[in-house]
């Protein structure tokens, strides 16, 4: 039966994790100031970037969205994966046999969890078919061979993309999966076998298969070219369905190949399918990839922005689509500019004026025209106007009108405000008609439906918002209002404590009252510093420690706790030691002290007025209140000048 993992284990698999390692798999990253790294939330759509982590530290948080947590908490969110199978997942990177407690085991009864076996399963499956397609004993193989032939690809360009053959038997990859130790569960959860009334079959029969594999290189499901007239399901091709590990919408062809060229040209090239990637790369065109069996969508967009550093206060990057010169072909253009709006980057079309596809453009002109079709790419905002304007009769007045409406929209949709004056005159001369006509159509048609113009729910950038917990997970706290310097400074101490605890004497936790801090949420997290301090955690790592402080602060803070671990201090750090000045930190406890000193005088002082009012008082009574406000007073003195010999 499945086990739960031992504590020891799980705090040793976030220990022996690089949370830099980890999510450089699904973020670009970049320096943002002392210790710290930056990049384009993987969880929301944004142009300037504004996910942050801490290396050292092991946390992330996105002043965006309000994401954050540690390195497990990343695995989870961004791979949808449980608790225990990010565990299985990060032990299974850092080659950690883990261990459960007494009469439990693994999920699924194997030594790795269910996604690792998901995705060995395909390892063994992909190597079972490269083998089959190289098989020259086999004369169904050959006729994938010759296909692949017929298109310019020998068998290096084959062995370079993975590409193998699916034998028309109806049940050898099955058995050969089971023999190799994997259960029927697991063959038919992973979409490589399904099952009738017979029993288990072949997914994939008889085709030519392309692995398509995820951003870290690990192969999640398959693409299949039918071959044979008497296949008999009819359809070109197949895609693996939608699992645990494969989530079409989510996954690019080739891009674990081009992952590389995409970042460094910071340009990606999107084609149509599996062989136009190959032909792309065969060519140069090393930024290449295609979609799997969907139309390029909003998913898609988000993980090419994260690979090419699409943002806004950078040099613009570059995306082309390529499409095929027919109908379908404009319709998928157009369906791209729709979604222009999501990019910083300069989006370009590339169709070949015979409307051939990169494979075939490979195939009848050369690599180097592939190259060149990519080069000479018009601006997204060019094709579609010209594909607009293409349905009208621009021989007519009503014709040249008619196409006039129906590219406004599109004009006015071009994010550089400063270049629609020059698009407005390009245009009309297209149509044949007069400037000051085509900008009054401009003006009065706005601009097309911006996808990003949904009303947006997340928390505002920077600030403490803490969300509300799930069912049982305990209150949510009001969110700390930043725009009041004391609880500005408030936050700034908390920081300071979480990520640098060395800078603070042992006294500082324990004398700070429960109420020094006015917001409820910075309450929270002070005792969950505490506790941590108390099991002498201080002097481990600064990521076991941030760690500590997070299990023992209340559910409804751990992402508060995450944000203060990796935001930065608005002070100037000390370039030998990395750390803030010492007398900034010191001051930061004097102010927080002096602001509560400041309340509780407020209240002394109220209470003796109530007493000087209160005709029942008694001479004591009014001594004892005016002797406990002058302390106060007096110990506010000193703290002040304190300050000041500091």
């Amino acid at each position: 039966m499945p086990g739960r993992i031992r504590a020891e284990d799980i705090t040793s698999v976030k220990e022996r994790s690089s949370i830099e390692d980890v999510v450089r798999d699904h973020v670009t990253l970049r320096p943002a100031g002392v210790g710290s790294l930056k990049g384009l939330c993987p969880f929301h759509d944004e142009k300037t970037p504004s996910f942050t982590i801490r290396p050292a530290v092991g946390t992330y948080h996105c002043f965006g969205c309000g994401e954050g947590g540690d390195v497990l908490d990343f695995v989870q969110k961004v791979e949808h994966l449980s608790f225990t199978e990010a565990v299985e997942r990060l032990a299974a990177k850092v080659g950690m046999e883990l261990r459960y407690e007494e009469g439990g085991g693994p999920r699924d009864g194997a030594s790795l969890g269910r996604r690792s076996r998901l995705l060995e399963a395909h390892r063994v499956a992909e190597e079972y078919y490269t083998g089959m397609l190289l098989d020259r004993g086999r004369a169904d193989a050959r006729t994938g061979r010759d296909f692949l032939r017929e298109r310019g690809f020998d068998s290096a360009a084959a062995e370079r993309f993975g590409v193998g053959f699916a034998p028309a038997d109806g049940d050898a990859l099955t058995r050969h999966l089971l023999q190799r130790g994997f259960s029927e569960d697991e063959v038919t959860t992973g979409g490589l076998s399904g099952r009738g009334s017979r029993g288990l079959y072949d997914r994939f029969r008889g085709r030519l298969v392309w692995p398509i594999r995820d951003t870290t290189g690990d192969t999640v499901g398959f693409g299949a070219r039918r071959l044979f007239d008497e296949d008999r399901i009819q359809a070109k091709y197949l895609n693996t369905s939608e699992t645990p590990i494969y989530k079409k919408a989510q996954v690019l062809y080739g891009l674990d190949l081009a992952k590389k060229a995409i970042s460094t040209d910071r340009r990606a090239v999107v084609v149509e399918g599996y062989t136009d990637v190959m032909a792309a790369h065969l060519s140069g065109v090393e930024g290449a990839v295609a979609t799997c069996g969907t139309a390029f969508g909003v998913d898609h967009i988000k993980v090419l922005r994260r690979i090419m550093r699409d943002e806004a206060d950078l040099a613009p990057a570059k995306v082309v689509f390529t499409f095929d010169g027919d109908a379908a072909g404009q319709k998928a253009a157009m369906k791209a500019f729709g979604e222009d709006q999501r990019w910083a980057a300069q989006s370009f079309v590339a169709v070949a004026p015979d409307g051939m596809d990169p494979c075939e453009l490979r195939l009848a002109k050369g690599d180097a025209e592939v190259a060149a079709l990519v080069d000479g790419a018009v601006p997204m905002f060019e094709f579609a106007v010209r594909t607009t304007i293409h349905r009208f009769d621009l021989d007519t007045a009503e014709g040249r009108v008619q196409a006039m409406k129906a590219v406004a929209p599109i004009v006015g949709s071009i994010r550089d405000t400063s270049l629609r004056p020059e698009y407005t005159r390009t245009v009309s001369g297209w149509l044949g008609v007069e400037v000051e006509q085509m900008a009054d159509a401009v003006r009065r048609a706005g601009r097309l439906p911006n996808p990003q113009d949904a009303p947006d729910r997340r928390a505002p950038a920077g600030t403490d918002e803490v969300p509300e917990p799930a069912a049982g997970e305990g209150a949510a706290l009001p969110a700390p209002d930043l725009r009041d310097p004391v609880v500005s400074a408030e936050r700034q101490l908390l920081q300071a404590l979480v990520q640098y605890p060395q800078q603070f004497p042992d006294t500082v936790v324990d004398t700070l009252e429960a109420d020094a801090l006015s917001a409820p949420a910075h309450r929270a997290v002070l005792d969950g510093i505490r506790i941590a301090a108390a099991g002498g955690h201080r002097t481990g790592s600064s990521a076991a420690w941030v760690a500590a402080v997070g299990e023992a602060s209340p559910v409804s803070v751990k992402r508060l706790v995450a944000e203060l671990s990796v935001a930065p201090l608005p002070v100037r750090y000390d370039t030998s030691t990395g750390l803030p000045p010492q007398r900034y930190v010191d001051s930061l406890v004097v102010g927080v002290r002096d602001a509560h000193l400041g309340r509780r005088i407020a209240d002394a002082m109220a209470t003796l007025r109530q007493a000087q009012n209160d005709p029942g008082a008694t001479p004591d009574a009014l001594r004892e209140r005016t002797t406990a406000l002058h302390a106060l007073e007096l110990e506010r003195v000193r703290l002040r000048q304190g300050v000041g010999t500091a």
